[in-house]
């Protein structure tokens, strides 16, 4: 069976994670026609939503979405973000999961699926159309607050960006001790999603952080470099 190609980076031991079953973190943002959300917080609500997913006490140790959140660990951490509007939004918010706002944006993330296990109520929804953008430019990013960099060099939808953002978000989360993980989780996972400037990534890129590097499955060539997360208990 061809399954749908989807977002993932390349992770410690591929080799090992490529031979493992492989699942897929769904994420659906809300795109109403007439109130579509910013891109920046679209993207900072769908990397929250991966750390909500990660840190829900269902996922952990025996709860009801532990198994799937394990086994999609174990291989490639693959995410999918899809639209919804209207009945869409509605039957996706029926479904065992998580809904995440942000200033204006909404995003809900579900438990993970087997590639080709989908739930027909999300299955059935759009990767394409989540082109958005903001209205202003972001501020400036609070440099003491956990900050996902974006290439300034990569261009990527935002359905696209918003994969990657929660993939620098995960690897942060797995890179954290137990107590810096409490205290970003306590305290509602602040986090900021910037575009670098060319001298300020070139610097992050050789700083030691955790950095995504994409498998060239979708819009980018694969070993691309998209996404570091600057979080200050790693500096």
């Amino acid at each position: 069976m061809t399954t749908e190609p989807t977002d993932t980076p390349l992770p410690p031991g591929a080799g090992a994670r490529d031979l493992a079953p492989q699942f897929v973190l769904p994420l659906v943002v809300r795109i109403e026609r007439d109130a579509p959300p910013a891109r920046t917080d679209a993207l900072e609500t769908a990397a929250r939503a991966v750390l909500v997913m990660l840190s829900d006490e269902r996922s952990v140790g025996d709860g009801p979405w532990a198994r799937a959140v394990r086994d999609w660990q174990d291989a490639r951490i693959r995410k999918v973000v899809r639209r919804a509007r209207g009945a869409e939004w509605r039957r996706a918010g029926a479904l065992p999961g998580v809904t995440v706002t942000g200033k204006a944006a909404e995003v809900r993330v579900f438990p993970p699926v087997p590639l080709d296990g989908w739930p027909k109520e999300l299955a059935r929804l759009q990767v394409s159309g989540t082109d958005l953008d903001d209205p202003e430019p972001p501020v400036e990013a609070d440099a003491s607050a956990p900050v996902l960099w974006l290439n300034p060099q990569v261009d990527m939808s935002a359905g696209k960006a918003m994969a990657q953002a929660g993939h620098g978000a995960q690897l942060a989360w797995w890179a954290l001790p137990d107590e810096e993980r409490a205290a970003w989780r306590d305290a509602g996972f602040p986090l900021a999603v910037r575009t670098a400037e060319h001298d300020r990534w070139r610097r992050l890129v050789d700083s030691g952080l955790p950095l995504v590097r994409d498998a060239g499955y979708t819009e980018i060539p694969a070993g691309s470099c998209t996404v570091v997360a600057d979080h200050p208990a790693l500096r």
